[in-house]
């Protein structure tokens, strides 16, 4: 038998999966079951992209139960492979959890209180790890966070100003996309060499959500989410910072319940509020509507607003680095992002970006900038390998 691990993201619509050989550490396949125009389908695809599976499921199934939907056919489809562990991302790690761990049912419930500061992913992360739980509890879960990254924040940058007492709370920024930056910031020295990769860098992971993040010497020193992931980008649905008053406002002048403001906030804004068109940047990049280009350019704007923020953050600039769906693939974003950031030394190289990189400015440019595919499977799934080398599974009779 061949150990294996097998990596989850679970949304509101879809599990996400990664399954990788342990020992050497090997993706096996990767897919999805999700639910789109009515329909439920199991896909999934090996290295060379061939297909393992295109199966349709019950469209009245019920997500929370896909897991196991997910753990059968891996069963039946790769029958020489034992499941070592369940890896989920977990958006929220709140103050307590600054690394991966092992789940039991403390740690679920401890996590379950996070619930109202991620309420877009936390629920079905911990759906997915309750069904396991529920239907092989021999079998070790554990959890990686969006939010440890960035334990390393320094208290200026985590810190609200508001009164004492609820900082001590844990109201305080935290930052999200942990598992992306993480893993960019692994490739760095690869990508860019040791010296910059030491030194001052922004990272833009820019996708549905969007966030950006300062490095300094790998190791997270300011970052646009805040408490939740509500905060700083405007996104494909999500609103991005917002004066507060605002928020008074909807609720005392407009009357909006909490519950009616939280789906604006989350669902109808950002991109697809701004344009009335759509949240896929696809889409607003191929319409000539007036409210679609305004919508890119404030997301534009707004990156390069944030970008400014962060190098002084830092200090100043060594390399800029794209990734995510939009980062890894649009290159007008990227090419007007660097055009608005020449302040800061970025001259871009027109026929690089095209080409998506890796490095998409000019030689002479005083501040890089790149692109550098994310991989937070892959992330999870080495936090998992070493967890469960200090913490071997316990022998079943």
């Amino acid at each position: 038998m061949r150990a294996a691990i097998l990596v989850l993201n679970a949304g509101s619509s879809s599990l996400k999966f990664s399954l990788y050989a342990a020992r050497p550490e090997l993706l096996l396949c990767c897919g999805q079951i999700a639910a789109v125009a009515g329909a439920v389908t199991l896909h999934a695809s090996d290295v060379a992209g061939t297909a393992k599976v295109e199966r349709t499921l019950d469209p009245a199934s019920d997500p929370a139960g896909w897991p196991t939907v997910l753990l059968d056919w891996i069963a039946s489809a790769y029958p020489q492979v034992t499941l070592a562990a369940a890896a989920h991302r977990v958006v929220h790690g709140g103050p307590r959890y600054t690394a991966p761990v092992l789940i039991d049912a403390e740690v679920l419930k401890e996590l379950r209180r996070l619930t109202p500061l991620a309420p877009l992913h936390q629920p079905h992360a911990l759906d997915a790890i309750a069904t396991l739980m529920a239907g092989h509890p021999a079998l070790p879960q554990i959890a990686c966070f969006d939010t440890a990254f960035h334990h390393t924040l320094p208290l200026v940058e985590s810190s609200f100003s508001l009164p004492r007492a609820l900082t001590q709370e844990g109201l305080r920024r935290y930052g999200f996309h942990g598992l992306s930056y993480e893993y960019i910031a692994g490739r760095l020295p690869e990508e860019l060499g040791a010296r910059t990769a030491a030194g001052r860098v922004v990272v833009a992971h820019l996708g549905a959500g969007a966030s950006m993040c300062a490095l300094l010497d790998g190791r997270s020193i300011a970052t646009t989410m805040s408490l939740t992931p509500l905060d700083g980008l405007p996104m494909a649905t999500r609103c991005g910072a917002i004066d507060p008053g605002a928020v008074l406002y909807l609720l005392q002048e407009k009357g909006l319940s909490a519950e009616r403001l939280a789906d604006l906030l989350y669902h109808d804004s950002g991109l697809f509020g701004v344009s009335g068109i759509s949240g896929d940047m696809q889409v607003l990049l191929a319409s000539d509507a007036p409210a679609a280009l305004e919508a890119v350019d404030l997301f534009v704007y707004r990156i390069g607003r944030e970008l400014g923020s962060l190098a002084a953050a830092l200090g100043g600039l060594d390399a800029l680095v794209f990734t995510g769906g939009i980062g890894e693939h649009a290159a007008q974003i990227r090419q007007r992002v660097c055009e608005g950031a020449r302040w800061l030394g970025i001259e871009v190289d027109t026929v690089a970006n095209a080409a998506h990189g890796p490095r998409v400015t000019r030689p002479d440019s005083r501040v890089s900038a790149w692109v550098i595919p994310t991989d937070e499977d892959d992330i999870i799934m080495r936090h998992t390998h070493t967890l469960l080398q200090l913490h071997p599974p316990r022998k079943t009779s």
